[in-house]
């Protein structure tokens, strides 16, 4: 029989384990995109960011007012990315670039990353391998 320190310790370890694995799986939702829609867009990069868990593209795109925005493109992991041709080093501040994303549901600036059409013409996939 288990002494009434050690059921609670074991008790108090479950509820951690359990406490650690709910942000885990709420991470990786899909709910703020729309994931039956693709819109492209074209701008001018600004920042890439190649940091974990995920990487962030910021591409300025001219809007209906003369003006700029600025989209927020979240993409895979450095790791997922890298296995597939990207390096820290694929976009570039100031390449002007072509990328179709899934948009957010809530029409702000920004999505998830699909395709990029760069500068060169070749095409980066965040699913497979780049195309010429």
């Amino acid at each position: 029989m288990m002494s009434p320190a050690r059921v609670l310790m074991l008790a108090l370890s479950m509820s951690a384990v359990l406490a650690m694995s709910a942000p885990a799986s709420a991470h990786h939702s899909f709910a703020p995109f729309n994931m039956q829609g693709e819109k492209t867009i074209a701008g001018t990069v600004v920042q890439w960011d190649w940091t974990n868990p995920h990487t962030w593209l910021w591409l300025e795109v001219a809007n209906d007012k003369g003006g700029v925005d600025k989209w927020g493109i979240e993409g895979m992991s450095p790791n997922f990315l890298a296995r597939r041709g990207w390096t820290k080093s694929t976009l570039k501040a100031g390449d002007k670039i072509t990328v179709v994303i899934r948009p957010m549901r809530d029409g702000s600036a920004g999505g998830m990353f699909v395709r990029a059409t760069m500068p060169d013409g070749k095409v980066m996939q965040q699913t497979g391998q780049p195309t010429d």
